[in-house]
């Protein structure tokens, strides 16, 4: 595989990575960044003798994966190995004081150490943890230790598109720590979480701070008052206990206006000092019927057709790890000024730091569930389902075996991980959808699953079987195109109809390109055509949505690996649509 590098990349200062706060939706003074070089180690997992290695392998750039390029090793992480990092760091804080360290994401199951002593262990490769590590801690210098196992697509873990075998649309498997590394010093007392919900139509705003115990609290930056008093404008409260504010103006939140309401949240008991920055928007989603019967997907209450595009969030440099801040705004904005006003973010979590630009710069996005379970029936989620989906043939999704669902743990473990990903993206207002399985990939009880999920977050549209294996659940009917000529499905009397992938127009461009083979729906070899088709496609989404469709989602932003349908090139040089 040819190594490609984007301008990101190229202009990287290793010691300067990924400095931007990671976690913009609940902000603090306190931030120490621990991205940089790190020690690392791979070790065989049968013959460890010892917890930890006695030598280590060289240096590895955290946050890049060690199978990155900009990570310094290339180097893949096998089932059976384990991979170990290590750093020192001082003591950040002051007496009476906690210190919380956060990892961004550590793909897949990990132990963390301070000076030798396991402070956290997580399970899940696209989530985000910390651990209180005050008790471990000693005055000076610290050592922190990571060890990271990854099955990989082996294991029923979520993967994604990752696969150790990669080839078409599944890519180059990546490992080990790859978001952001920091530490923050908090009081005794502090905010743990934050949680909003807007009641767009009685112009109120909900608002939930949750801290280590009950305390008092002021907010302050909101233009409003708490709902039912009229008596003073001050906005004080309990913790861990929600309160409505009815707002003076509203601005509602649209992709063209996407206004943000800042927030700032500061503890007031006696004693207590802790106080972070946020912000909410006001927006609802509905399903409307339309003067013509159709149903849509209504933002504020008026039809609001989603032009998407399919983003997978992968670099060639850094693979999940975008290079650079400013690499994430550039799709976004790009994309944005191509028209598109949504992006469905595909079997991958991005960096909270992502989703706040998506709330800032106005873009709607559908969120992925990460997919997992056993290794994939190809046979059977890929050509049969293309045929049976075509030919409106249903197959329920009850059997385990066909479905790679085998295992009763990976459906737990699913489970439990759609909580979270709703609990730590619920924040964002720019999600709008949840998908929760993607062509039968690791798919099961796909109705089930959707009343858990609506349960945990009834403000926003489910796609509860995206492509194909629909089971009639969900806010929208999803429907998978690159082969047929686009049509919509017979009328659906409670469901909208979305169109939530289709294209996938390949043109491998030389000099741009990593691999020599190619994987796409349909090949080109001279952009004009590429264009003249591409804009001929776009033409039959207007007519269709004449006949009801409210969504579709363009595969996809950038080419990834053998995957040359994108957008862009992989490296993010060259815009061939």
């Amino acid at each position: 595989m040819h190594q490609l590098t984007t301008i990101w990349g190229e202009n990287l200062d290793p010691e300067a990575v990924l400095q931007e706060y990671p976690r913009p939706q609940m902000v603090r003074d306190s931030y120490y960044n621990l991205n940089g070089y790190w020690d690392y180690a791979f070790v065989m997992e049968e013959t460890v003798d010892v917890r930890f290695p006695e030598q280590w392998d060289g240096q590895i750039l955290v946050p890049f994966s060690p199978e990155s390029a900009l990570s310094g090793v290339n180097r893949q992480l096998q089932p059976g190995e384990l991979l170990f990092y290590r750093r020192t760091f001082l003591h950040p804080g002051k007496p009476g004081e906690r210190v919380l360290l956060h990892f961004g994401a550590v793909d897949q199951c990990c132990r963390v150490y301070i000076n030798r002593k396991e402070v956290a262990c997580h399970t899940g490769g696209y989530l985000a943890f910390y651990a209180d590590i005050t008790k471990a801690l000693t005055e000076g210098e610290n050592e922190l230790i990571v060890r990271v196992q990854d099955d990989s697509d082996t294991s029923y873990h979520a993967r994604g598109k990752q696969k150790l075998n990669a080839g078409g649309m599944f890519y180059t498997a990546q490992s080990g720590i790859w978001q952001t590394v920091w530490m923050e010093c908090v009081p005794k007392n502090y905010v743990t979480d934050l949680k909003w919900r807007a009641y767009f139509d009685r112009k109120e705003v909900e608002i939930l701070v949750a801290t280590v115990r009950d305390t008092e609290a002021e907010l302050t930056g909101v233009p409003g008052r708490i709902a039912g008093r009229e008596d003073t404008d001050e906005i004080r409260f309990q913790t861990n206990h929600p309160i409505r504010i009815s707002l003076e103006e509203m601005h509602p939140w649209t992709p063209e206006t996407p206004y943000l309401y800042p927030m700032q949240i500061r503890l007031t008991g006696e004693g207590e000092r802790d106080q972070v920055e946020s912000y909410f928007a006001m927006r609802v989603l509905t399903v409307e019927k339309d003067a013509s019967g159709h149903m849509r997907l209504c933002l504020n209450h008026t039809p609001y057709f989603q032009k998407g595009v399919l983003d997978q969030g992968y670099w060639p440099d850094g693979l999940y790890t975008a290079p650079a801040d400013a690499a994430l705004i550039f799709d976004i904005r790009e994309m944005k000024r191509m028209g598109f006003n949504m992006i469905r973010k595909h079997a991958k979590i991005e960096p909270a730091r992502w989703y706040y630009h998506c709330d800032r710069l106005g873009m709607l996005v559908w969120q992925d569930m990460v997919n997992g379970g056993e290794s994939y029936h190809h046979w059977f989620v890929t050509y049969l389902a293309t045929v049976t989906s075509r030919l409106g043939i249903h197959v329920n999704d009850f059997n385990r075996v066909l479905f790679a669902r085998t295992e009763a743990r990976g459906r737990k473990e699913f489970l439990c991980e759609m909580k979270e990903t709703v609990r730590q993206l619920g924040i964002f207002p720019s999600v709008v959808l949840w998908s929760i399985f993607n062509e039968g990939w690791g798919q099961f009880d796909a109705c089930c699953m959707e009343k858990k999920l609506r349960s945990m977050d009834p403000t926003r549209w489910i796609d509860a079987a995206s492509g194909w294996f629909d089971q009639g659940g969900g806010d929208v009917c999803s429907i998978h195109n690159y082969f047929f000529s686009l049509k919509l499905p017979a009328h659906e009397e409670r469901r909208a109809v979305v169109l939530s992938e289709f294209g996938g127009y390949s043109m491998r461009l030389e000099g741009h390109a990593c691999c020599k083979k190619l994987y796409g729906y349909r090949t080109f070899t001279e952009e004009e055509q590429l264009r003249k088709d591409y804009r001929e496609l776009e033409g039959r989404i207007e007519e269709l949505k004449e006949e009801g469709l409210c969504a579709s989602v363009y595969t996809q932003l950038s080419d990834i690996e053998e995957e040359v349908n994108g957008i862009y090139t992989y490296d993010r040089k060259v815009k061939k649509i």
